[in-house]
């Protein structure tokens, strides 16, 4: 269970779908019903297989009477509750139904707890199997709010490598665009300001690099950083793309991918930045310190520092035998490490065997 189309979302997507293809188990994916939940997304689920259920996201209550009459329906031995606050009423749906094992994934380091719905996600411990954070840091930062250490456990996400297969690449690091690339959201989490910042502290320094911002997200936000790029007269530079259907191919032709971000989970968009074999810059936070470590797959940079991430760029732009080696060491990284299968085969240890 899993609120819209977020990166909580994609993940729980994507063991649902690695579950499928498991023999022994009957998979149902339900869905939290949001802005961002796309109907044919959800028709392109139901294409491979896998069965999608939508309840209501009008008011709590509601959501938890519906999503307790698909558990009588369903009668599963076991459930995932992905997100904030999505764990709280999934788990508690779960509970009141009677189901054996319930698990909560928490996807961010940084979630809009207030005290009563940690009072809420505290009074669910007794019937919860496990706290599962997506990243170390997330482990801990559910420890600092009082989840019990012994059931806390980290569980690195994966993505489906498949998208990244090493055919699609090309075969010399020349043929990449030396542009810069970021793949993400706009949202308060997000720092697209600092990396327009720092294409600007760029321009100065005689650097003049095409800047690729895919993402959909909040329109005000967007909208504050298109002001941001006509203030500093980067129009020329600077691409808003949206979302797009084709990412592991742009990726695959542009040599460096930004996270430029105030805080994280497990960024699921840098590990796709890594797969495609981009030298990757990210802002050090909690979570994309735990993937990229500096010199050997890619740059950390100090969060909000406009200066900071400009120099790691000059030096990316400026020396392509580094960004190509930072690049190649990512992808083997992301290759090795955050594949869909091997998540799922660490959330399948957590079931019951006849599960």
């Amino acid at each position: 269970m899993t609120g819209g189309f977020s990166g909580a979302t994609q993940v729980a997507v994507d063991l649902s779908l690695a579950a499928l293809h498991t023999p022994g188990y009957e998979v149902l994916l339900v869905l939290r019903r949001k802005p961002s939940t796309d109907e044919r997304k959800i028709d392109a689920l139901r294409q491979q297989g896998l069965q999608v259920k939508v309840v209501s996201n009008w008011l709590h209550a509601l959501t938890v009477w519906e999503l307790r009459k698909v558990i009588r329906d369903f009668k599963p031995d076991a459930m995932f509750a992905h997100g904030f606050s999505d764990h709280i009423w999934g788990r508690r749906a779960a509970a009141a139904e009677g189901v054996a094992h319930i698990f909560h994934v928490e996807h961010n380091s940084r979630e809009r707890y207030t005290p009563r719905r940690l009072r809420q996600a505290l009074a669910l411990e007794p019937f919860t199997q496990a706290h599962i954070g997506v990243s170390e840091g997330v482990r801990t930062s559910l420890v600092e709010r009082g989840f019990p250490a012994e059931k806390c456990i980290a569980i690195c996400n994966g993505i489906d490598l498949t998208r990244f297969a090493q055919d699609a690449m090309p075969q010399l690091w020349q043929e990449r665009e030396p542009a810069i690339y970021m793949a993400s959201r706009f949202a308060r989490q997000k720092d697209h300001d600092t990396l327009i910042r720092a294409l600007a502290a760029l321009r100065q320094r005689g650097l003049t690099p095409t800047l690729y911002l895919a993402g959909a997200g909040k329109s005000s936000l967007r909208a504050r950083a298109e002001r941001l790029v006509a203030e500093l007269g980067l129009e020329q530079q600077v691409r808003f793309l949206g979302n797009v259907s084709d990412l592991p191919q742009r990726l695959s032709r542009t040599q460096i991918f930004v996270l430029a971000t105030h805080w994280e989970g497990m960024p699921l968009a840098l590990v796709e930045g890594m797969a495609a074999g981009c030298a990757c810059v990210v802002s050090d936070v909690i979570g994309a310190r735990e993937v990229v470590t500096p010199e050997v797959n890619g740059l950390r940079v100090r969060e909000s520092d406009p200066d900071s991430m400009a120099d790691a760029l000059q030096r990316l732009l400026q020396n392509p035998a580094l960004a190509q080696s930072l690049g190649t060491a990512a992808r083997v990284h992301a290759l090795s490490h955050y594949g869909r299968e091997q998540m799922w085969c660490h959330y399948q240890r957590l079931l019951p065997v006849s599960a």
